[in-house]
């Protein structure tokens, strides 16, 4: 099938059975308000299809994070971005079909923690870097993204990764629970379709009600991470 646009900056098509979802702003995959509806537009459509999914960027980058320029100008597009930002992480999380993520690159903070809510997650080689780097540009760690990295990421990695920024690439992201597995870039694609398609052979009911009853403890901590880091948000950006 050919790309459908679902917005400037995703598509969506589905491949031999598999809801493919392309993030690719031309730049950095920043996750602004526009990148968020164009996947959750993309998610609507995989939903309905009832397909198994794989999310991807664009060379070198599943995402950067949030705009920043959106929060230098502060204000409620501020606000929206953010909790819209980890509302579409809980519903990645709490997503009926599969998610395979493809990440062909850098992962940085939001886009981390996207790609830690997915259920299987493949990276490439390369000098890429998968970080939360809060800490390190001046923000306190959010509640909310605390607990996406809690239900990921090996313990020793968490202390790491929120108190002290650490970087990690594909070469220890394994090891860290950043990634499930890491291939050359021209075998991502590829190896994600080939994934995701094997994982239609699921019983579809089975994996839903399985993933509610894992990742109950987690959204509900999220969901109230979330509240705090709302009202912390509002008092910042709306001052």
């Amino acid at each position: 099938a050919l790309g459908q646009v679902v917005s400037d900056s995703v598509t969506y098509e589905v491949v031999d059975g598999v809801a493919v979802i392309t993030m690719d702003d031309g730049k950095a995959n920043a996750v602004s308000s526009a990148l968020q509806a164009g996947v959750n537009n993309a998610l609507d459509r995989a939903e309905s299809d009832g397909l198994a999914v794989v999310i991807t960027g664009r060379t070198g980058f599943f995402s950067a994070g949030f705009d920043l320029k959106t929060l230098a100008a502060s204000g409620q597009p501020a606000v929206d971005m953010l909790n819209g930002g980890i509302e579409l992480a809980i519903r990645l999380l709490s997503f009926p079909r599969p998610v395979v993520i493809a990440s062909p690159g850098h992962a940085i903070a939001m886009g981390v923690f996207l790609s830690l809510c997915g259920d299987y997650r493949i990276g490439v080689d390369g000098p890429y870097r998968y970080v939360a780097n809060e800490v390190a540009i001046g923000m306190a760690m959010p509640f909310s993204t605390i607990e996406i990295l809690r239900q990921r990421v090996t313990p020793a990695a968490l202390t790491r990764s929120v108190l002290l920024s650490e970087v990690f690439t594909p070469a220890n992201a394994v090891a860290n629970g950043f990634l499930d597995e890491v291939v050359a870039p021209d075998d991502l694609m590829p190896r994600a379709l080939e994934f995701a398609k094997s994982l239609s052979a699921l019983d579809a009911t089975a994996h839903a009600v399985s993933k509610k009853r894992l990742r109950a403890g987690v959204l509900a901590a999220m969901r109230e991470g979330l509240s705090k880091d709302l009202d912390g948000w509002q008092k910042q950006f709306l001052a």
